[in-house]
């Protein structure tokens, strides 16, 4: 695991020094492996290339050379399932500070994904499952695609492009805060994926409606782990369960290309339960002198730090300080409200070629797109089949005709 982690590759640590650390010293210890470390920038501590934007860092300790530690190291996010060796002596300690739950499936213990669907939800739930996936298909022109090392750089600049404009879009509407919009996080993470990609380290995986993309996954590889790194969906498509389509596509695929697991990485969300087959938890690794009281002190108090924050996350403190600086981030932001609606039936007769068609692609129709969607929902209509109408009577504001069904619209 340590040969083959792609967060300790060359492209993947000197683009982040380049982005977080760059023109200063480099720390490479004799007692671990092939970790490298920065000074912290207040405290009396090493810290690991590439801080908390890894999804899993893995090392070994040499025997030989635990005797030549004289500072305190802070390794972030080693993940349980590594089973990483830990190594204590004379002169070497170590602490551990639990942090995030991580969730995963093992995908080697499933023959294909019809038996990971059978192995993993009841009857009725593979049927609702199915039933998603079944009905986005039919009502969108779905493609999905895996795009590697073959993928230009132009191509890669547009994914990119719109992989911000759904994140943005769908914790805009959640008023949550998102690290990974920051632009020194963003900058690096749009900088390392396409070198990855161009060694096979990396991958985005995408799902069209037509040429638009509405879900993009960035993905990092060893040679056996998919590591789901950031996921997002055009929130348009609630109503068809997107990010669950996304999955049951990502685990296919990882299957049919024989991966061993697929990490949903760090934090505790619903649908990570759902899906996942195993759970493990993300620590943080101090190694210290033991023989330096300075040593000792700082290991204790990183680690008793850690615990105390990790406390508050269990105790939802973190959601509510996302929320929280989102509205500093945002206050300028205009907030659009849900747009309030229902569909009635049309009872008397209209005159559809006497009304106003309406364009959804337009800016100006734009907010109708979630209603439109839902409507084909329901109705098992199809996109490109669907006509919209502005409508002047009293009893509804638009008309929504399909091959099949037609409904009124009265917005409140």
């Amino acid at each position: 695991m340590v040969e083959e982690n792609p967060f300790l590759s060359g492209e993947f640590t000197s683009i982040w020094k380049k982005h977080f650390y760059q023109d200063k010293k480099i720390i490479t210890p004799n007692f671990i492996s092939p970790i490298s470390f920065i000074n912290h920038p207040v405290l009396p501590l090493k810290q690991n290339v590439g801080s908390t934007l890894t999804k899993g860092m893995s090392y070994q300790i040499n025997d030989d050379e635990t005797d030549n530690i004289n500072d305190t190291f802070l390794i972030y996010d080693v993940p349980t399932y590594f089973n990483t060796q830990s190594a204590i002596t004379d002169k070497l300690g170590h602490l551990t500070s639990k942090q995030y739950p991580g969730y995963l499936v093992e995908l080697h213990t499933f023959a294909n994904f019809q038996d990971y669907m059978q192995k993993t939800f009841s009857k009725s739930s593979r049927y609702k499952l199915n039933k998603y996936k079944k009905r986005l298909e039919e009502c969108f022109d779905i493609t999905y695609r895996m795009y590697g090392s073959e993928t230009s750089k132009s191509e890669y600049e547009t994914l990119f492009a719109s992989f911000k404009t759904l994140l943005q879009k769908r914790f805009d509407d959640k008023e949550v805060y998102n690290n990974n919009l920051d632009t020194a996080e963003w900058n690096f993470y749009k900088e390392v994926a396409y070198p990855l990609l161009l060694v096979r380290k990396a991958a985005l995986f995408v799902v069209y409606d037509e040429e638009k993309p509405i879900g993009i996954t960035l993905n990092y590889f060893s040679d056996d782990i998919i590591f789901d790194a950031i996921t997002v969906f055009d929130i348009d498509y609630t109503k068809f369960h997107l990010g669950s389509v996304t999955i049951m596509k990502l685990i296919e695929w990882g299957i049919e290309h024989q991966y061993k697991i697929l990490d949903f990485s760090k934090g505790h969300f619903e649908y990570k339960t759902r899906w996942a087959t195993n759970k493990y938890d993300f620590e943080y690794h101090i190694y210290y002198n033991k023989k330096s009281i300075l040593s000792s002190a700082t290991a204790k108090t990183i680690k008793f730090y850690f615990d105390f924050k990790q406390s508050l996350r269990e105790k939802n403190l973190n959601e509510k300080l996302h929320k929280f600086n989102y509205g500093l981030k945002n206050q300028k932001k205009e907030r659009h409200s849900q747009l309030s609606y229902s569909f009635t039936e049309v009872h008397n007769q209209i005159a559809i070629e006497k009304l106003q068609p309406i364009f959804l692609k337009s800016a100006e129709y734009e907010h109708l797109q979630k209603i439109a969607f839902e409507f084909l929902y329901l109705n098992n209509e199809r996109m490109k089949n669907l006509k919209i109408y502005r409508s002047h009577q009293s009893e509804i504001d638009y008309l929504f005709v399909g091959d099949q069904k037609l409904k009124g619209v009265k917005l409140h």
